[in-house]
């Protein structure tokens, strides 16, 4: 009996008893017919002797975006590509087009394509240039003036909006400067909370280097000294809790002046973003290589975005009604919210006029006042 028992409990090959779990013996074979286990690490995965990736459901993509004052696009479409494409660039934002027109043009064979508006001939005019990947995601076009145009793209579950401004000149007349600021103010407010911006452009303003109460706007690795347009695109940016995503990270001088004549330097084309976006930027820096232009240099920023894998098997796994769009509905958006949103507006246009700190804290009352009632109306349904 004891030499029969001794038989049991010994093992053919020597082993761990994890090898050798009582689990997979069954009834029929006996104690005498044990097989191992599967090995498992810490985290639950089995052993196996060749290597298996487990598949991601979200992934991380990169973009790259470029803003630039090319002084004329007459000639230089095509050199614009190329260093598109040596550059890794997705989205270029340009400055001084000088075209005509409400137009979107393939350029040539690249596969590129360009979206422009411009009122008067060899003046201003902007524009935006899309690679061939994403150039299909573009949904819809908006134009204002000659100073602002903004694409749509929707991409999975997300959408963003990329914008191309161009502020004026130091010398113009002030009226010129609050339309333009009005304008483009009109346009983010039109663009849903839940959308992300990314504005680029020639602003013209001198933001400085340290950010001097505009913490969350300003990063503090600017490049001067600030003028009153910089504090009036500080001032912007703090209104629609936008953030300027080069003054986030510590450069040299060179990859912060993104213009340079002479013995004038300066920092006067930025990107902006929202403030809650900010943890996707990876990099905003200038690249100072490019000779397509003698004066302004391109600014370019990476974002990261995360692409999320589509369900395959909705029939099995099943599939959620969804839900509509949660803008401006009618259930919500009343006449109370609607009045508080007009305010607003009259006091931010009021601010944009006058300057200074009477209307300024006008504006961020009637700010908050909205926010509060618009929060209000939803709370019920939500």
């Amino acid at each position: 009996m004891d030499q029969l028992r001794n038989n049991v409990n010994a093992r053919s090959l020597p082993g761990s008893n994890a090898l050798y779990g009582s689990s997979t013996v069954s009834k029929e074979q006996g104690p005498l017919h044990r097989r191992p286990d599967v090995v498992k690490s810490k985290q639950g995965f089995p052993h196996f002797r060749e290597r298996v990736w487990v598949k991601k459901l979200v992934h991380d993509r990169r973009i790259r975006f470029g803003t630039w004052n090319i002084g004329t696009l007459t000639g230089k479409s095509m050199k614009i590509v190329d260093v598109m494409v040596r550059r890794k660039i997705n989205f270029m934002c340009l400055q001084e087009t000088k075209w005509t027109g409400e137009k979107a043009k393939e350029l040539d064979n690249s596969g590129f394509k360009l979206w422009y508006t411009g009122k008067i001939r060899l003046r201003n005019g902007v524009g935006i240039i899309v690679d061939k990947e994403w150039k299909k995601d573009v949904m819809d076009v908006r134009r204002v003036g000659d100073r602002i145009i903004a694409l749509k793209l929707v991409v999975g579950q997300d959408t963003f909006n990329v914008i191309s401004g161009y502020a004026p000149q130091v010398g113009l007349a002030e009226h010129f400067k609050v339309k333009f600021w009005e304008d483009l103010e009109g346009v983010l407010q039109d663009i849903p909370q839940g959308e992300k911006v990314f504005l680029g452009g020639d602003l013209n303003g001198h933001v400085g280097s340290v950010a001097r109460g505009f913490e969350g706007v300003h990063g503090g690795f600017g490049l001067g000294e600030m003028n009153g347009e910089g504090k009036s695109i500080l001032e912007f940016s703090e209104a629609l809790d936008l953030s300027i995503a080069n003054t986030w990270f510590k450069k040299r001088a060179e990859h912060l002046i993104t213009y340079k004549s002479g013995g004038t330097c300066s920092q006067i084309d930025f990107f902006l973003i929202r403030k809650s976006d900010r943890k996707y930027c990876l990099n905003c820096k200038v690249i100072p290589g490019e000779s397509l232009t003698t004066q302004h240099r391109v600014l370019v920023m990476d974002v990261r975005i995360r692409d999320r894998a589509k369900r395959r098997s909705p029939m099995t796994l099943g599939e959620s009604r969804g839900f509509g769009p949660r803008g401006k509905e009618s259930w919500w958006w009343n006449e109370s919210v609607q009045s508080k949103v007009r305010v607003k507006k009259e006091c931010f246009k009021e601010w944009s006029r006058c300057r200074n700190s009477e209307t300024w804290d006008k504006y961020k009352i009637a700010r908050n006042e909205t926010k509060k009632a618009v929060s209000e109306a939803r709370a019920p349904s939500f």
